[in-house]
């Protein structure tokens, strides 16, 4: 089943994710769902907050990205992405690093807009696993980037959050100018 995907200006975008104590059936078919929706609607990520939920839940798959390579590595070796896509994380913690690099991201929940955000190339993840495991590994490329935007969603940070003033000023006015045609 599909979930809807809450568009900007609801209320649970801004909402800081709880932890989430006890993964259950409840937070496994949550996670399909998530998964289904995310596949449905030609995204990479999605978290909770994005289908009006304020959990520390996000979901990523970037395996069919061919023009925005990601690198991924588990006990310093590196790991073929296909082989361990999608990515379930539960309770993330992040600690970015590299050199800041700009590109292009957009958003499930600002249909069919996008905008250049820089953001370190890099990240090494902490997180649950579905089944309760502990994952730790680090993401370059696109991954690293589709981490670092899920993980702002969980604590209620926006992409538009990491754009100048001016270009969030464009977005929110293509915004409104999408709402006033519909």
């Amino acid at each position: 089943m599909t979930l809807s995907i809450v568009p900007y200006g609801h209320p649970a975008l801004r909402a800081k994710g709880r932890r989430i104590e006890n993964i259950d059936a409840r937070i496994r078919a949550l996670a399909n769902e998530m998964l289904e929706t995310m596949y449905a609607a030609e995204g990479v990520g999605l978290a909770a907050q994005q289908v009006g939920l304020p959990v520390q839940l996000c979901v990523i798959d970037v395996k069919g990205v061919k023009d925005r390579p990601s690198t991924l590595r588990i006990a310093d070796q590196v790991v073929e992405i296909a082989e361990h896509m999608p990515l379930v994380l539960i309770n993330p913690e992040i600690e970015p690093f590299g050199k800041p690099e700009t590109g292009v991201e957009g958003c499930l929940s600002f249909p069919g807009v996008r905008s250049d955000v820089t953001r370190p190339a890099g990240v090494l993840v902490r997180a649950q696993s579905l089944d309760g495991e502990m994952l730790e590994f680090e993401a370059g490329g696109l991954l690293a980037r589709a981490i670092q935007h899920e993980h702002d969603h969980l604590h209620g940070i926006l992409f538009i959050d990491r754009v100048s003033a001016a270009e969030r000023e464009r977005i929110e006015a293509e915004i409104l100018d999408g709402a006033d045609r519909v």
